[in-house]
């Protein structure tokens, strides 16, 4: 059974950083995508960041130039270095990873509070 765990969460202040992890367990089969989205209390879960196999990655527009996604295929863990966080940053943070064979599975979220 593949679960996600996250970690690398917590309280910041504005303007400071947090680096999240996300790491597979069990038998995973080839991980074609991996994705961080992050979801506000009363709002839709929204993609903040994903990164293909080959190294390519897509941003949302809000974190440009912040945040740097990136992953160790041998490890099955992608990361999420957060920097110059915003008050608006305040989240739960999801990892989620799509599979070549159609698989999609999620981590627990982890809570980002950005707040002084």
């Amino acid at each position: 059974q593949v679960q996600l765990v996250e970690s690398g969460g917590g309280l910041v202040q504005p303007g400071g950083s947090l680096r999240l992890s996300c790491a597979a367990s069990g038998s995973i089969f080839r991980i074609i995508v991996m994705a961080w989205y992050r979801q506000a209390p009363g709002k839709q879960r929204d993609v903040v960041a994903f990164i293909r196999s080959g190294g390519s990655t897509n941003y949302a527009d809000s974190v440009k130039g912040r945040f740097t996604i990136s992953r160790d295929n041998a490890k099955n863990t992608v990361y999420l270095q957060m920097n110059s966080l915003k008050p608006e940053g305040t989240a739960v943070y999801y990892c989620n990873f799509n599979t070549v064979n159609g698989g999609t599975y999620w981590g627990q979220g982890t809570q980002v509070t950005v707040s002084s």
